[in-house]
């Protein structure tokens, strides 16, 4: 299965576009788009929709959401894999990155996953 995205709220809305200017055919969604969780949704509601929709998160936040996911796992949750953004990575270099990672990848080879970006 191809690698699906979540973009974080914290990340810019120009990501989105940056990647689908290189392939139109990359699921991607933002919080707040239709489809996705609305804006300011605490972080474990991020995780069940992750888990649920089979989705890759994309964030800056390693303030709050680390815990997050510690107790995610311990009540026996999985996540479709997180990259961690790492400060200021320009946008074209992270669409270059998550291009690769839909492109060389498959979604499984995430799960649980916890990864620096870019690489």
């Amino acid at each position: 299965m191809k690698v699906r995205f979540l973009l974080d709220e914290t990340e810019s809305p120009r990501l989105k576009a940056a990647l689908l200017r290189l392939n139109h055919d990359i699921d991607v969604v933002r919080v707040g788009e239709p489809g996705a969780p609305q804006l300011g949704t605490p972080d474990p509601d991020v995780l069940r929709y992750l888990e649920l929709s089979q989705r890759v998160l994309v964030t800056s936040n390693r303030t709050s959401m680390p815990a997050h996911i510690e107790t995610h796992w311990t009540a026996g949750g999985h996540l479709w894999g997180l990259f961690w953004v790492r400060s200021g990575t320009p946008i074209g270099r992270l669409a270059q990155d998550l291009y690769l990672v839909w492109e060389a990848s498959e979604a499984e080879e995430w799960i649980d996953r916890l990864e620096w970006i870019p690489f």
